[in-house]
């Protein structure tokens, strides 16, 4: 990406994240379950995201570049606001929202099984199954081993059959 100028990085960013706003949204609202929050937790992260984009290394991985800022933007939120978020909204409040993936996002028994993964293993559920990413880009997001990964979705999907089971 060395061909590339730090205005040609900022501009690819926000391509995607204009792009990609939705899954983010997304992806933020299933873990802190209120729009407005969600709402924050993306403008923080797509600010940090342009802000930074001069050390975007490498054009093929900057969608899961910025995934991972918003990841990380989410944990942040949520060690610094500790207050439990066992609030769903009504699938009618979000409907707009969430448009393309609302089944899965307004399953309330669903998200309630994911909110009792610990959080590396629900990081990886929602970015397979919510946000359709592959196990090798999931690993990229995640700075992981793809084995890692693999092992904590296998492990995350037999305790969430478990608990939708009851």
């Amino acid at each position: 990406m060395t061909d590339l100028t730090g205005m040609e990085k900022e501009q690819l960013v926000e391509q995607i994240l204009l792009e990609k706003y939705n899954n983010y949204y997304r992806l933020a609202y299933s873990y802190v379950h209120n729009e407005a929050d969600a709402g924050d937790i993306v403008q923080n992260g797509a600010y940090k995201a342009i802000l930074h984009s001069d050390s975007l290394k490498q054009k093929a991985y900057a969608a899961t570049w910025i995934y991972r800022i918003m990841l990380n933007e989410i944990f942040r939120f949520l060690k610094s606001n500790p207050v439990s978020r066992e609030v769903y909204a009504a699938p009618e409040e979000i409907g707009g929202k969430l448009a393309g993936k609302e089944d899965r996002y307004q399953d309330v028994d669903l998200m309630r099984a994911l909110d009792t993964l610990p959080q590396e293993v629900k990081t990886v559920i929602i970015l397979r199954y919510f946000e359709d990413l592959t196990l090798e880009q999931i690993a990229s997001v995640q700075e992981e081993n793809v084995n890692t990964v693999k092992s904590r979705l296998y492990r995350g999907l037999k305790k969430m059959r478990l608990e939708l089971a009851y």
